[in-house]
């Protein structure tokens, strides 16, 4: 063979085991990679071209599926109050994917799971349609129902849990939005989702769990809490050394109160009428390391999966002794979830002990086989008992004699606790306040449900009628007595 020749065997022989090998490294190591891919049109298909299995709450599904008769898509998701559980489960769109719980199962939901090999099997063989497992919830649909309609047509969030174990009992978030209305892939399902995206008030934004807002006034609970595990306060009623016009550290600014009556104030008054001197005082004195592991114990600083991503709340742990100061009454930069609100109070009622949240309870297969069984899991211990009923003193205090009244479910053997909140932001406080409020019920039984409310923006209410105990409170206590009911 002349040189030319042998020149161009070799050249044609490499192009060969170049196209071996990239056909290999696709049909083997990327093929995983490659068939689940978002782009890949295949899935998208396979994912609808069977009904789905649904998403269950008190034994009932809220979803569905519905015959799209379309040659490629066979079946679309419908929901069921589809605005008010969409927090809940999010969305499974033909055109845009899915999310949440939707997305996170989605191999339950579609069949395509490994748990369901034998499932699919028995299928091919008996030439029955295949089958989606169920997603069944911790949701009760009461509470749900509460949350939803006590925000109505206000900006804002609630998260109930139960505090013994972590189950969620509710997650509303508003304005909201419904899944069913781009579940397929027509024109008319992309005019309402370019609608819902572009619309200013955030409609699709889950903000029970993505937006973190300053928690004002009910961070206090967490500061009272640091003072009394860490000593700073070893008696409630105890009167503190608080002048009226105490001065923020490294400033000649004096902390503002809105209550009269805070100068010396014990710790149980000073929850009860919220006195900012008194807890900035005592968040500098606890310091901002201290105050920085309480906060950490309780969720702060980290993201939670429930087990759809909760953003991670945040406590400046690096913050000098002024930005400390005003931190410790939720101020500064110190942001937060409402779900992580609900999970200081449900630690709280729980004497202390704060469980692992979570809202899906079993995943089951076709004929209702239970794959998996989620349990309660403890997460931490922020505070003591004994310290956790101290508090639970003063959180009930703040309905019974503070600005916490409206939150009083008004139930034989119930008692309620709570803590108000009205959180200023924007540039020198230009923008509406947040009207935040936390609560618990209480039983001889223990606590069956903890809270976190937050009114974002009302309209038709003034600036100076925004606060958490007259706007938050009620919604509160109508979710703690919709659980309270179904428990009776």
């Amino acid at each position: 063979m002349n040189k030319p020749l042998r020149r161009v065997a070799v050249f044609c022989g490499l192009l060969v085991l170049a196209l071996l090998l990239r056909d290999n490294w696709l049909q083997y190591v990327r093929a995983d990679e490659l068939s689940t891919h978002a782009t890949n049109k295949r899935v998208q298909i396979e994912r609808y071209a069977n009904p789905r299995g649904n998403i269950i709450v008190d034994g009932k599904p809220i979803t569905g599926s519905v015959d799209s008769k379309d040659e490629y898509y066979k079946f679309k998701r419908t929901y069921v109050d589809g605005p008010m559980w969409a927090p809940v489960t999010g969305y499974a769109s033909q055109a845009y994917d899915a999310n949440q719980i939707e997305k996170i199962e989605d191999g339950i939901l579609t069949g395509n799971d490994d748990r369901l090999f034998f499932d699919r099997t028995l299928a091919m063989f008996t030439g029955e349609q295949k089958k989606g497992g169920d997603v069944v919830t911790t949701l009760s649909g009461a509470a749900q129902k509460a949350a939803y309609e006590g925000l109505g047509d206000k900006t804002g969030a609630v998260v109930a849990i139960e505090p013994k174990t972590g189950k969620i009992l509710a997650l509303a978030s508003t304005p909201s939005y419904d899944p069913s209305t781009f579940a397929g892939y027509s024109r008319k399902d992309e005019k309402a989702w370019v609608a819902l995206r572009d619309d200013k008030r955030k409609p699709m934004q889950n903000r029970a769990l993505r937006e973190i807002y300053p928690p004002g006034s009910v961070f206090k609970v967490v500061t009272a809490a640091a003072a009394l595990e860490n000593g700073n306060v070893t008696d409630i009623n105890k009167a503190t050394d608080t002048p009226e016009g105490w001065k923020i550290p490294l400033s000649t600014i004096p902390m503002k109160n809105h209550a009269q009556g805070c100068a010396n104030a014990s710790l149980n008054r000073a929850l009860e009428i919220s006195c900012n001197s008194v807890f900035a005082k005592l968040g500098d004195e606890i310091g901002v390391k201290k105050m920085n592991e309480m906060a950490e114990k309780f969720g702060f600083n980290a993201e939670q999966f429930v087990p759809v991503r909760s953003a991670a709340s945040v406590f400046d742990k690096a913050a000098e002794r002024g930005g400390n100061a005003q931190a410790a009454i939720g101020q500064f930069n110190t942001a937060t979830t409402p779900l992580q609100m609900a999970m200081v109070t449900a630690a709280i009622a729980n004497d202390g002990k704060l469980m692992k949240p979570y809202m899906i309870d079993e995943l089951r297969a076709p004929n209702l086989d239970v794959l998996k069984k989620n349990e309660p899991e403890e997460m931490s211990q922020p505070v003591s008992p004994e310290n956790a009923q101290l508090l639970q003193q003063m959180m009930e205090n703040v309905v019974t004699n503070g600005t916490g009244g409206r939150a009083d479910v008004k139930m034989d053997g119930v008692k309620v606790g709570g803590k108000t909140g009205t959180a200023q932001h924007g540039e020198n406080n230009a923008k509406r306040p947040y009207a935040w409020f936390i609560s618990y019920a209480k039983t001889d039984q223990g606590s069956p449900v903890a809270v976190a409310v937050i009114v974002e923006d009302a309209a038709g209410v003034s600036r100076e009628d925004i606060s958490g105990g007259g706007l938050a409170a009620p919604i509160a206590r109508d979710v703690m007595k919709a659980v309270l009911k179904g428990q009776g």
